[in-house]
């Protein structure tokens, strides 16, 4: 590629980054973080289950209620006594009225609701887990969108210069071809070569939209696609595989909200037991009455009554036998729980496992980066040697061809292992519970 042409290029690409805005890896996390639909129900659902933490949803606090009523009734009454004649009449009428303050306390309930506070306490802190491994899942599902964008972006200039070297052999070959230099096929060739290279470029392109909109979903805006992202990849510096495997087995998300299920299953199996212990309770309640007789059968009851004072109680229940449920309830809880462990011991596997596979993954790809970088060094330079004796009429255009297309192939296979590589580092620092510690 001649100085011309790669001063044309350098030219094309200033003035597309300053016509286009550059979302930076940064600025793409901090608009997802504010605005992806999953992080956004993540957070509600971690604030159900602060509310249901909270001493307010576990019978800790007394109840209080106030409770009042009127009656009112007309009545025919008829009144028999012990001796004499019987007196009727007729309308007799009584008005009431009640009112009352009550209050209500559990003293004991055989420590359920004490189980019951810290299980929940606990499946907060396993909401928080689950919120965890939301943003986990975004972050890795985020650069995974981010970085497809800048590998299309930096295949899509390869093929631009691509077309352009392709353009430049057609002009060439239409040149000979008009002085007789050249055979027809050779001009035709290069039309084909041409084309070729203007499809690929196009679906290259459309690719690169597509990419653009899938990020838009991420971040949770419907941000206009007219924008660059950021092609620089910068690794980490990942440590040894026995430290990353200590560092997973301790900070997992999913392995931690496994241990959290079984500390939950635990508190589930307290609860139950519970039922075998007697529980106390404290009632209380202020309480006035008023009755009003009117036109009474019997001359002896009272025109009105009223009544007002403070009561206060103490209760207490034991469930002696309940027909087996409780024996019952104990039993399931204890299987749920080795349930839980055995979960435990199966997804320490599972991630071991996958930790395994990874970290071999990674460093292939590693190995594969620096073979295919000096795999770039070598057709670059075949290829500038070719396109110099191509001019001189020492190669054949399907060997400038085949050159072109060896130089093309080793850039992409270079830009594919780059960014396979960081999505393989990704995924080991969310195997390890450190994504969310990467700076970018």
């Amino acid at each position: 590629m001649n100085k011309r042409v790669l001063l044309f290029l350098f030219c094309l690409a200033t003035l597309n980054i300053f016509s286009q805005e550059i979302l930076t890896k940064k600025e793409a996390l901090k608009i997802t973080l504010e605005n992806n639909f999953g992080i956004k129900i993540a957070n509600n659902n971690l604030k159900v289950a602060k509310n249901n933490s909270s001493i307010y949803n576990n019978d800790y606090l007394p109840t209080v209620s106030v409770s009042s009523g009127a009656n009112y009734s007309k009545n025919n009454q008829t009144v028999t006594p012990q001796t004499g004649d019987p007196v009727s009449t007729n309308g007799a009428i009584t008005k009431s009225y009640n009112a009352s303050l009550n209050l209500n306390y559990t003293i004991f309930d055989g420590l359920g609701r004490k189980y019951n506070y810290q299980q929940l306490k606990e499946q907060y802190n396993l909401s928080e887990l689950q919120a965890k491994e939301t943003i986990e899942n975004t972050y890795l599902q985020l650069f995974t969108v981010y970085f497809q964008i800048a590998r299309l972006t930096e295949n899509k200039t390869n093929l631009a210069q691509a077309l352009i070297i392709s353009k430049r052999r057609l002009k060439r070959a239409s040149y000979q071809y008009e002085y007789g230099q050249t055979t027809r096929l050779e001009l035709l060739n290069a039309e084909v070569d041409v084309n070729n290279d203007s499809i690929t470029y196009i679906n290259a392109n459309q690719q690169l939209r597509n990419a653009k909109r899938d990020l838009n979903f991420i971040l949770g805006v419907n941000k206009d696609i007219n924008y660059v992202v950021e092609t620089n990849v910068d690794f980490n510096n990942i440590m040894n595989f026995s430290d990353l495997q200590q560092k997973t087995m301790a900070n997992n998300s999913l392995l931690n909200q496994q241990k959290k299920n079984i500390v939950i299953n635990e508190f589930n199996l307290k609860i139950n037991k519970s039922s075998y212990i007697p529980s106390l309770g404290f009632n209380s309640s202020y309480g006035w009455s008023k009755s009003d007789n009117e036109n009474l059968a019997n001359p002896f009851s009272p025109l009105s009554v009223s009544s007002n004072g403070l009561n206060a109680g103490l209760s207490l229940s034991w469930n002696l036998f309940d027909g087996g449920s409780t024996k019952t309830n104990i039993a399931n809880a204890k299987i749920a729980f080795e349930n839980q462990q055995i979960l435990l011991d199966q997804q320490k596997e599972t991630i071991h496992n996958s930790l395994k596979n990874t970290w071999d993954n990674y460093q292939n790809q590693l190995f594969i980066i620096k073979a295919q970088e000096k795999n770039v060094i070598t057709t670059e330079n075949n290829f500038n040697r070719s396109e110099e004796r191509y001019k001189l009429g020492q190669v054949t255009s399907i060997e400038f061809r085949q050159a072109q297309i060896n130089l093309i192939n080793a850039k992409t296979a270079f830009n594919n292992a780059k960014f396979d590589a960081k999505l393989i580092e990704l995924q080991l620092l969310q195997l390890s519970g450190d994504i969310l510690n990467v700076n970018f």
